[in-house]
């Protein structure tokens, strides 16, 4: 005999509870994520000779913190973990393999520095784990094809070297140029995309100086690179340092054409340190807004940071740029993660990273836009011209 309808419907209720539906069937996770939680790891320089960068990684466990107020990313919460890694290699691996195997991070978010970005570099692609919008402008961190789990994040390097021998060249064309540079990937990278954008007029380059993240000053660097008689300066520094040479050329009346590389040129942790008057006509690049330049008061995204910042991080610097593009990086950071919906795997974060279409950020500038493909690993690749005056740096030229 059949089971009466009612009973059948009743056992089909049961069977229903019971089987999975399309949409838990669509359910995909890797270690770090999970119903409830995505688990994101994260290090930074809190300390060591760019602790100044350090803000960026507590603006974004601050950000994180808002979504989670907010109800999460598709109903998880975010856990955030950032250890210090004092800007040096061995601590970046360190601190990077605690994340992976002790902690089961779904992925490496926004690690900063070329040094400690290329320390995990192949480890990170070896394990198979996204390291997700390295904070660092070097143009490997834009090779899917022998690196598909690594994906850069602001321009790069290359890229604003080429901005600068351009300007160089239409005007002053004539002109002995001098280098400080960080020795390591990162400003070597800056160097040769120098050399690489004056072509044929790459003998312009009349000195080149570095200096060590453990130096104490630069003072001596910029004494040599003055008697060279040249009349254009390349500072590719950290903001300490940067500082540092802006207020030694300052002692030592040396007032060439002064390029600025825009990771250091930030008016809160350099201009200002330096001295304002020290720092006057100085040029160099942005791609986000900067929160010192009075044009920006009014502007809705600008509030929106700035609302932000006297919630969740009252303690940070106003002033300080890093301030933003921590900010940025978080909120790219969960755009990606919405994309990924209910397939929180490795592999779907790396796909959805590389499927961001002229996706809009109101903290950055008029005209530029984050976008990414499977062949694009450079998210932002646009940058305008900018020159101090004041207190405050002057936007001048097209976006480019």
């Amino acid at each position: 005999m059949s089971a009466k309808p009612g009973r059948r419907r009743a056992i089909a209720g049961i069977l229903g509870l019971l089987m999975p539906t399309p949409a838990m069937a669509q359910k995909k996770y890797d270690p770090g994520a999970s119903d409830s939680e995505i688990r994101i790891g994260n290090i930074m320089p809190y300390s060591g000779p760019a602790s100044a960068y350090g803000t960026a990684g507590k603006v974004q466990a601050a950000y994180l913190k808002m979504i989670n107020d907010h109800g999460g990313i598709g109903g998880r919460k975010v856990t955030f973990i950032s250890y210090d890694d004092a800007f040096s290699p061995p601590k970046a691996i360190e601190q990077t393999r605690k994340l992976v195997e002790s902690d089961q991070v779904l992925l490496v978010f926004a690690p900063l520095g070329t040094a400690s970005n290329t320390a995990i570099h192949k480890y990170l692609n070896q394990k198979k784990v996204p390291q997700l919008f390295a904070l660092s402008g070097a143009a490997k961190w834009g090779d899917p094809k022998n690196f598909p789990w690594t994906i850069g994040w602001q321009p790069p390097y290359p890229t604003e070297s080429l901005l600068y021998a351009h300007y160089i060249l239409e005007t002053k064309p004539n002109g002995k140029i001098a280098v400080l540079y960080q020795n390591d990937d990162y400003g070597k990278e800056y160097v040769k995309g120098l050399r690489d954008g004056l072509g044929a007029k790459a003998s312009m380059i009349v000195a080149e100086v570095s200096y060590e993240v453990t130096d104490p000053t630069v003072d001596s660097q910029i004494i040599s690179l003055k008697s060279s008689g040249a009349d254009i300066f390349f500072n590719v520094a950290t903001p300490k340092f940067a500082a540092q040479a802006i207020k030694r050329m300052a002692e030592v009346q040396w007032k060439p054409l002064h390029i600025l590389n825009n990771v250091a040129a930030y008016v809160g942790t350099t201009m200002k340190p330096a001295g304002f008057e020290n720092a006057q006509g100085i040029i160099s690049s942005a791609f986000l807004k900067d929160p010192t330049d009075p044009q920006w008061r009014d502007d809705p995204g600008m509030k929106d940071w700035s609302a932000f910042m006297d919630k969740y991080y009252p303690e940070g610097n106003k002033t300080d740029s890093s301030n933003v593009f921590g900010y940025i990086a978080a909120k790219v950071l969960v755009q990606v993660l919405t994309q990924c919906g209910d397939d929180l795997t490795r592999s779907n974060v790396m796909a959805q990273a590389a499927n961001l279409k002229h996706f809009t950020v109101d903290q950055l500038l008029p005209g530029i836009t984050v976008n990414t493909s499977p062949t694009d690993f450079h998210p932002l690749e646009q940058l305008q011209m900018m020159r101090f005056e004041g207190e405050k740096w002057v936007l001048f030229g097209p976006v480019r």
